[in-house]
Parts: structure tokens; sequence; C-alpha cells
């Protein structure tokens, strides 16, 4: 078996040119440790070829990112796997909660109405695409409902599947529509990048009351 390549977490590897925000790993560090200890993270991190964490600010190469998540779905299996991605998700949107849209903002967003507020939000997050779609382009497709691509999503790049493997960024998205714009607002990932279509497409719904 061949050993994993090491990545490291500054600097631009070739072949990887994008960055992605450091909490796309941060966060799935904490899940893997309150679901199986410092092991279970190790598994995972070195199968991936990453030893240690990033520091909390600045870009990171997406390279190791994407090899981290595939190492998730690898050692652990997909059904396993899809839990803790969407856990991660989740952390890493009360982390931009916490720490980087501003609290007047967030408190605006939230006394609009729902379809207004999740317009807004929409084109912030479209703005700051960079953050999570590394050398992938996103763009909001269609409004009712919200619909976003990510096409060539780096974070699947290259895998195959049958299901959509993007929770991780289903569930960063569902987080933040639910905590701003109203919480009947679900996210599902109707198409993945990888199952052959080249994007990932997602899809905001506003359950009725």
């Amino acid at each position: 078996m061949t050993a994993p390549t090491r990545h490291l977490l500054s600097g631009t590897p070739v072949g990887a040119p994008g960055r992605i925000g450091p909490n796309a790993l941060l966060q799935l560090a904490g899940v893997l440790d309150e679901t199986g200890g410092k092991a279970l993270r190790d598994r995972v991190f070195l199968a991936g070829g990453v030893a240690g964490l990033p520091a909390p600010e600045g870009m990171i190469p997406e390279g190791p990112v994407a090899a981290v998540h595939k190492a998730l779905r690898t050692e652990l299996g997909e059904a396993t796997a899809r839990p803790l991605a969407r856990a991660a998700g989740v952390r890493t949107a009360d982390y931009i909660l916490a720490r980087r849209i501003p609290k007047p903002a967030q408190v605006v967003l939230r006394l609009l109405p729902a379809r207004l507020s999740a317009r807004i939000l929409a084109k912030a997050i479209a703005r700051n695409a960079w953050t999570f779609a590394g050398s992938g382009r996103f763009r909001v497709v269609a409004q009712k409902p919200l619909e976003f691509e990510l096409l060539d999503n780096p974070m699947v790049r290259g895998e195959r599947s049958e299901t959509p493997l993007c929770q991780w960024h289903e569930a960063v998205f569902e987080t933040l529509f639910r905590r701003l714009a109203s919480k009947r607002y679900r996210c599902r990932e109707v198409a993945c990048g990888a199952q052959g279509g080249g994007a990932c497409r997602f899809v905001l719904t506003l359950l009725p009351r």
C-alpha cells in the first residue's frame, strides 16, 4: 500500500492553487475528537496525508482539506462519514456567526421577511465564496427556490459516488439560513460533482409554516 502524500498546511502546493478557510479542517477535527478521541482524528487526518492542525486564521491550500474529507469517507464509509461531515459544517457556520458576520447585520437579517433576508444572505455568500469554494466556481443560479451551484468543487474533484458527498457544504448553508433568515429553511444537495455532472447543486427550500 502506497503511503499517503504528506501535505503542508502553508504555502501553495503544485496542482492545488486554491485556498480554503481552515475551519473546514478545524471543525472536523473537533467532531472526530468527540466521536472517537484523538486516535480517530489522527487516523483520518494521517490517511489524508495531514499531520497536525492549521492555524485558525488565514487561508490554507485546498489540497489537504479535500484529502482529509476524502479520507473521512474512505476510512469510515460514506454512511458513517455523512453525519460527521454535517456536524463539522454546523460548527463551521457557528464559527462564521460568532466571528465573521457583524452582530448588527445579524439582527437586521433576522428582522427582515425570510425571503428578503435569504436573498441578501445569498449575495453575501456569493461575495465570500472563495472561503469555501477554493478553485471551484460558485454562483447563485435561481431565486425561487434559492439554488446554488459550485462548479468543479475541489472537495470532491476526481471522486465518484452514486450519492451526493457534500454534507459539509450542505450543513454550512443550511445553518446560516436557519439562524439568519428562518428556521424553516432546509438545504439539500440535489446533484454532486462526484456523480459525474461536474457541478454540485444545492437547493434552499423554505418549508411551509
